[in-house]
């Protein structure tokens, strides 16, 4: 999986952003499960989504090659980052799951999302594979979250425009330099 990252700096950690950033420490300070801190956060992320000054033009900048992933915010106690990730058109990511809990909110354009379950060798025959078990079109302005485990997935830009999406992790990706804890090169359903 690759994709091309920027870091954050102080300077874009301003107006709306600020104010998310803000919101998150709020709901991810409660110290309360991950899935339950998951929906929390989603909810805080909801309203600024499409917003035109969340994100500066660097900030929703593309890559030819590769999918962009810009670090918004990590927090120096390492409980949670804001990354957007910029995706041209076919532009997406391998199967995955990941090292933490997550919430997406779609800021432009449509993400794609294929949901998969991991069946295990005894259960599928002799070698373990993927199923299928969702395919999801997240458009402008929605959100979803998850914890693990049950959060593989593969997620590209399905749609003829620049997509742009947030995604909040409860994990500091500017250290970790991914939020990918695995990725999957299994027998998969396409």
């Amino acid at each position: 999986m690759t994709a091309t990252t920027t870091t954050p700096s102080a300077a874009r950690t301003a107006g709306r952003l600020h104010s998310l950033v803000e919101d998150v420490r709020e709901a991810v300070g409660r110290g309360l499960p991950p899935d339950v801190t998951a929906y929390l956060v989603g909810e805080k992320l909801a309203p600024h989504l499409g917003a035109g000054d969340l994100l500066t033009d660097a900030q929703c900048a593309p890559d030819p090659e590769h999918y962009r992933q810009h670090v918004l915010h990590a927090e120096s106690d390492g409980s949670f980052s804001v990354v957007a990730l910029v995706w041209l058109p076919g532009q997406g990511t391998a199967i995955h799951d990941h090292v933490s809990w997550c919430v997406t909110g779609v800021h432009q354009g449509e993400e794609h999302e294929r949901r998969y379950r991991l069946l295990p060798a005894e259960a599928a025959g002799g070698s373990a594979r993927l199923v299928a078990t969702e395919d999801v079109v997240n458009p402008q302005g929605a959100v979803c979250g998850f914890a693990p485990p049950g959060d593989i997935h593969r997620v590209w830009n399905g749609c003829e425009g620049l997509a742009v999406s947030l995604h909040i992790y409860g994990a500091d990706i500017s250290r970790l330099g991914s939020s990918v804890r695995r990725v999957y090169d299994l027998p998969a359903d396409a």
